[in-house]
This record gives C-alpha cells, structure tokens and sequence, in this order.
C-alpha cells in the first residue's frame, strides 16, 4: 500500500524580499505567522503497518523551526532573500538528507498564499 502522510508546524517570523520593486509593501520590514507541511510518500511494509512514525519527522524538522521561531529571515544564511519559495526549497534541502521518503515541503505564508517544493 503507498501512501503518503503529512505532518504541519508553525512558526512566527519577519522578512523583508530585497528584490521586490522599491515602494512595494513586501520590500518593507513584515511578519507572517508561517505554517510548514513536510509530507512523506512510501509503500507502507505490511508488518510494520506504517510508513513512518510522526514522532521522527517532528525530531528532524523541529530544530529547523526553532531556528527560524522569531527571527528575521533574511539574517539566516541562506534566506537573504526569503520569499515564500525560497524558504520551501531552504527548508526541503535541510529535510532531505534525513528524511528519506520526503515528498515536498509546502510553505504558507498567508491564509490564502502558499507555495509547494518537491525538490530540484
């Protein structure tokens, strides 16, 4: 059986995008409260009946959320300029190594905006 699973986090962050046009409201200094979904895909070994325990993907992603928690973005290395799909794909590249079955990562920044990653 193949499925796939998902498991969400939030964090509260600022940024500002520098390649936005000079007046545009994104350029200045905002917050989000950003929500994250890391989701995994898999054939589920029918003895264990169950892809992977919810339990490790918290384990790996948590510290990244904690490193994001209340920050400015774009003091991060590697998020200077922190859009939406910049943060998707800084967070799938940290995920990945670790998380073997990962899927995607889909950020969402506003309650209608978001943005999936899938990897390169």
């Amino acid at each position: 059986m193949k499925v796939e699973l998902s498991k969400q986090f939030g964090f509260e962050a600022a940024h500002w995008l520098p390649t936005f046009p000079e007046g545009h409201k994104c350029r200045r200094l905002h917050g989000h409260s950003f929500r994250i979904e890391v989701v995994v895909s898999g054939e589920v070994p029918a003895e264990q009946g169950y892809l992977l325990d919810f339990g490790a993907i918290a384990e790996i992603v948590q510290p990244l959320v904690e490193r994001l928690d209340h920050r400015l973005l774009n003091d991060i290395e590697g998020l200077e300029n922190p859009t939406a799909e910049q943060l998707a794909r800084w967070l799938y590249d940290r995920i990945a190594p670790s998380l073997a079955p990962l899927a995607s990562v889909r950020v969402q920044e506003t309650c209608t905006s978001a943005v999936t990653y899938a990897g390169a």
